[in-house]
Order: C-alpha cells, then structure tokens, then sequence
C-alpha cells in the first residue's frame, strides 16, 4: 500500500478550488499524488511541489484590462482577462470567432492539463479560413489582487489556410498563478506562424500547456520566449498526424537573478515522410535557471521521417544554471533523426574583436547575444511582429 503524500499549502489549496469546481475525482487523484516532484521524470528539472509553494484564490471577476505588454501596429486583438473571453472591434475576413464553455485541452497524464480542463469556465475559439493577413493577437491578462486564473484557447486553422498568431502573457504585480492552456488543429495544407510570448510580472507564476495536432502537407512554425515570471513553464506536446507535415519549434529562455524557466517539448511523429527542426535556446544570468526538456518520438508508421533537435545555452553569469535533456525514441526503421546539446559562454575572441575596434565592453556583449538570437527571430516575416519581439529581447537585455 501507498504511503500517504504529505500535501503543502499549495496543493491544498488546489484541491479545495477542484471540489468546489465540481471536479472531486481530480481532487481526490491531486490529494493522493500530490504536485509533481523530480521524481516525475517530465518535471524532473521543475519540481513543482518545491517551486510552487502557494496558490492564491480563484479569480473572482475579468478586472481591469492591463496594457498589452507587446504592441503590434494593424492587429486583430482579442483579450482574455482573468480566464474570460472578450471580442471586440471588426473582425477580419475569414476569421470567425466565438466563446464555448469549458476548456480546451485533450486528456492527458499531466497535472497541468488536468487542473486546467477541471477549472477553465470558458475557451475563446477561433476558426481560421483563406489568408488572413494581419496578425491575430490574443492578450491573456491576469489582473488585480493575487488570483489563480486557468485560461483556454481552441485555434483550427481549415485546409489551405494560412495565419500569424501572437500570445502574450501578461500579469499585474502580484503573486498571480496563470494555467493556460491552447489546443491548436491545422488542416491540411494550412500554414500557421505561432508566437507566444510571457511578460508577466516576476512574482507570478506562468504555466502553460498548448497542444498541436498538425495535418497533412501543413506547414507550422513556433517561437515560445519566456522573459518574465519568477516561475515560468511552458510544455509543448504535438502530433504530425498527417503525411509530408512540417514543423519548426523554437523557444527561448531569457532568465535573470531568481528566476527559474523550463521549456518542456515532445513532438511525435505519428505519420510517415513528415519532417521538424526543434531549435530552442537559453540565455542565463545571476542566479537564474533555464530548462528544456526535449523528445521527438516516431511511432512505427512514421517511416521517411526527418526530425533533428538541438538546444544551445549561453550563461552570463557563473551563477547561472542551463538544464537540458533532449531524447529521440524511435520505432521506425527508414528515418534520419538526430539531437544535440550545447552549452558556453560568450566568445573571448570575438569579445577582443569588438573592443579592440573602438566598441564598448557591454555593447559588444549584447551584439554577440542578438546574433545568439538572430536564427529564431529572422524567420518571423510579420514586420511589425519582428519589431515587437526584438523589442522584448532588448528589454531584457536592458534589464528592464
């Protein structure tokens, strides 16, 4: 028989909000298991009963709109405040949009997911049809006195369809824990830029969980940044379910003094001559960490798959942590796949290049950052989202 777990104030907390949602069999299952420690292998780098040591109540109401932490000039925006939908403005042609009750997110063995699926009351949907132009920016703010807020997002882009979408996360200064989740369908055919990017305020916590089930012949690229909350995880689960499929995966953790940021990525090839390029890096400095977790797994089927993950880590301080562990788990016979990991600092030489030639200590540092960066920002052809997302990064490296 099972010892009984030792629950924390946190978990608690969390089972009371389950029951009162209605959900008692997650609450029961969250009181016998407890949060997961780095005994779970996928949170073995973010122990969350460790890391999460509190959960505020559940927001009461949508609060007061924040200003959206990234400005993009020609947008459709759409905010989500306090885990509530809100549509405002024209639409643009070929987008339809509408609120439906409950969450988004499939079923799956994830503490995360389960807490968001008992505890979201609303998903903002939207179906993507033809070519939409501008980018679709959904807002997700958590607002007021601390409050646990699970938000949801369901995204299904038709056949032949093609969009740039941009998630931010944003947070008022207070001890706020955002689960949010996204369930994210491509058609076959269809194309699909996704961006999300955190700028919470550092006491919060961010977690979030997006999932993709990616069509035939589709065509989908990502950038994930964390460059905000003092607890930050974002996990990626996606499935190439239709041949000649293609996905690029990026992300990037941007971390400072205190603050702890995990990217947890599994991709499963389901089909066969489909191929993906996961390519995640982590700038550390003070006393931060950076995680990622990567596996690419090919089921039997996928035959002619092509799949290469890499992660690269650059530390800035000698406090810094970078945490990797890519993993590749393959059952098919006819595929080329392959996965790496490094990690350094910045280059001594290249540092005495730039000095020596009239250019000062700090900005040489920073240029030979922005070039670290420059691969994953380069491929966003949106203007004014590249802008944005230089934007975020120079903040950063300003410290603000």
């Amino acid at each position: 028989m099972r010892a009984p777990v030792r629950l924390g104030a946190a978990e608690n907390t969390l089972i009371a909000q389950l029951n009162e949602a209605g959900a008692r069999d997650e609450a029961e299952r969250l009181g016998l298991s407890g949060l997961p420690t780095r005994r779970v292998e996928a949170y073995h780098y973010t122990d969350l009963k460790l890391l999460l040591r509190a959960v505020p109540p559940l927001a009461a109401g949508a609060g007061e709109a924040l200003t959206p932490p990234v400005d993009i000039p020609g947008a459709f925006r759409l905010s989500i405040v306090n885990g509530r939908p809100h549509i405002a403005g024209e639409v643009p042609k070929g987008v339809i949009v509408g609120i439906a009750e409950g969450a988004a997110l499939t079923e799956r063995d994830d503490v995360l997911v389960r807490l968001n699926s008992a505890l979201a009351r609303e998903t903002l949907t939207l179906t993507i049809e033809g070519d939409v132009g501008p980018v679709i920016h959904i807002d997700r703010q958590t607002t007021g006195v601390a409050a646990h807020a699970p938000s949801s997002v369901r995204l299904f882009l038709a056949d032949g369809a093609r969009a740039t979408i941009l998630e931010t996360y944003a947070t008022s200064d207070a001890a706020h824990v955002a689960n949010h989740g996204g369930f994210v369908q491509l058609g076959r055919g269809a194309t699909l830029t996704h961006v999300t990017v955190d700028r919470s305020a550092r006491p919060s916590a961010h977690l979030a969980t997006t999932e993709y089930e990616i069509g035939g012949e589709a065509k989908l690229r990502t950038l994930t940044v964390h460059a905000g909350a003092g607890l930050e995880r974002a996990q990626i689960f996606a499935r190439m379910g239709g041949e000649g499929a293609h996905a690029d995966f990026t992300g990037l953790n941007l971390t400072d003094g205190g603050q702890h940021a995990d990217i947890t990525l599994e991709v499963r090839h389901a089909k066969g001559h489909c191929s993906c390029k996961p390519l995640y890096k982590q700038i550390a400095r003070g006393r931060s960490k950076a995680v990622f977790q990567g596996k690419i797994v090919v089921e039997r089927d996928a035959q002619k798959t092509d799949a290469k993950l890499m992660m690269q880590g650059l530390m800035l301080s000698d406090e810094a942590e970078i945490l990797s562990k890519p993993e590749l788990e393959i059952f098919a016979d006819d595929v080329v796949c392959g996965h790496g990991s490094t990690c350094g600092r910045l280059d001594e030489d290249w540092l005495f290049y730039l000095t020596s030639r009239g250019i000062p200590q700090r900005e040489a540092e920073t240029m030979l950052v922005r070039g670290f960066i420059a691969e994953l920002l380069d491929p966003i052809e949106d203007e004014g989202l590249n802008a944005a997302l230089q934007g975020v990064v120079d903040g950063w490296l300003a410290g603000k």
